[in-house]
């Protein structure tokens, strides 16, 4: 991904590429390519979801 995109927009392309892939919108050629990017998108989703609890728990640690 070349700009750095927000978890919302990652997680939308996501559902717009399932969506695609369940109603046979894709063509064989397109299948592949759409993979690939569900595959960075979900990376990027779950390296945002572990940075952002690792920032809360270092929050709740540093109260107690």
């Amino acid at each position: 991904m070349n700009k750095e995109i927000k978890y919302e927009e990652a997680f939308a392309q996501l559902q717009e590429i399932v969506r695609k892939l369940e109603n046979d919108e894709c063509g064989i050629d397109e299948i592949a390519v759409h993979l690939k990017n569900a595959q960075r998108l979900i990376k990027f989703c779950k390296d945002k979801l572990t940075k952002t609890e690792a920032e809360i728990q270092k929050i709740k640690s540093e109260q107690d």
